[in-house]
């Protein structure tokens, strides 16, 4: 739905900051990397945060028929419309939407968020057994569980119980010394499938009372701990492979999710090590996988890359804010947010390369949820 007002805002951004280029734009990542960019690290506006979600909406969102009482929608793929995001793209857009609803409140953002509930259990039915990837079920799962939050509709609350438990079922065994399997070949266990199981695990625990979720997600995270995360760095590794050998490095994803359990897992267990270990693995990002500012990677590797940048700043931010970290972690986040906005394109867009301006041309909907993510999770500190 196309929206007069917003369409206005959006006309006086783009003439005041989108039309005029930074200088960083002509240069490459590595000299961004050797500061030749002067940083401004100034938040912004929570105005700004949900513009940025409405021009996100504006461009990807399709609202395509009744569902039941209620109506169905879905994210495109790209700016083309060429179809409809994949299964966990589509969830993290729509955790993307509900990090803007956490943020500024705003019912149109929560009526999307229902009707995109609804366009995924349209899509996909109510159990995502023919699924061989466990990490996509279980951001689906995630995406169900922090829905149920806001409309305290019970059948979100059982599409992420069903499907957690589909995962945990199917995925857990003591290979390894425990673990989940990335697929249903059980070829390696990642920390894509298993940080964020233990997040989904922590927010089933509070929905449900049920303390064995609780259990399940210390049971993954001390497991994280003894295998894939580096105590003396903070880096969490990506995969094991079924020998024991770690396969793949530090994401900004799986340190984001890493630190989300982490956080989680310290009310349940504050004397424990958990609120250090997810300092330590922000430390790690800010200091190992950043550029000389602190400005996250791009991280432009593969398609399925590119918006990772999201999910850390979900989880980072939440950390920031429920472990009471502002004097140490916002200004960073903060210049993110600031830099990501500060090169959207001239419909309000921002994709994953905050050091240059982002593309009118082309873009898909995975990447541009990295600046909304990051914008809209700087207002929960």
């Amino acid at each position: 739905m196309r929206i007069p007002l917003f369409m206005t805002l959006l006309f006086v951004l783009a003439m005041t900051s989108c039309g005029k280029l930074k200088d960083a734009e002509k240069l490459s990542p590595a000299d961004v990397t050797k500061g030749v960019v002067a940083i401004s690290a100034a938040q912004p506006t929570r105005q700004e945060a949900l513009l940025a979600m409405q021009c996100y909406n504006n461009a990807f969102y399709n609202q395509y028929g009744t569902y039941g009482p209620s109506y169905k929608a879905y994210y495109y793929s790209d700016v083309t419309h060429t179809g409809r995001m994949d299964f966990w793209r589509q969830a993290e857009a729509i955790e993307a939407l509900i990090d803007a609803y956490t943020a500024n409140n705003d019912a149109d953002l929560r009526n999307k968020m229902v009707y995109l509930y609804n366009g995924m259990r349209d899509a996909y039915g109510l159990l995502w057994s023919s699924n061989i990837y466990n990490d996509d079920v279980i951001w689906g799962a995630l995406m169900c569980i922090r829905a149920f939050q806001i409309t305290n509709d019970g059948g979100m609350k059982d599409m992420a119980k069903n499907n957690f438990d589909l995962v945990w079922n199917r995925a857990w065994d003591t290979n390894l010394g425990g673990g989940l399997w990335w697929t249903t070949a059980n070829n390696s266990k990642n920390a894509c499938v298993n940080a964020p199981a233990a997040i989904c695990a922590m927010y089933l625990y509070q929905a449900t009372g049920d303390v064995n979720y609780r259990n399940k997600a210390k049971m993954i995270i001390d497991w994280m701990v003894s295998k894939l995360y580096s105590a003396s760095s903070g880096e969490v590794k990506g995969a094991m492979n079924a020998a024991g050998t770690i396969t793949e490095g530090a994401r900004t994803y799986t340190q984001g999710t890493f630190i989300g359990a982490c956080s989680m897992l310290h009310s349940s267990y504050p004397s424990g090590n958990y609120k250090s270990m997810a300092a330590k693995a922000m430390d790690y990002t800010k200091a190992n996988m950043c550029n000389a500012q602190g400005l996250l990677p791009d991280e432009y590797d593969c398609d399925d890359c590119q918006g990772f940048k999201a999910i850390f700043a979900r989880w980072a931010c939440k950390f920031v804010r429920d472990q009471g970290l502002q004097s140490t972690y916002a200004g960073w986040l903060n210049y993110n947010a600031s830099e990501a906005w500060t090169y959207r394109n001239s419909n309000g867009l921002m994709w994953g390369q905050w050091w240059r301006r982002t593309p009118d041309s082309y873009v898909n909907s995975f990447e541009t949820t990295c600046g909304v993510a990051m914008m809209n999770g700087v207002w929960l500190f």
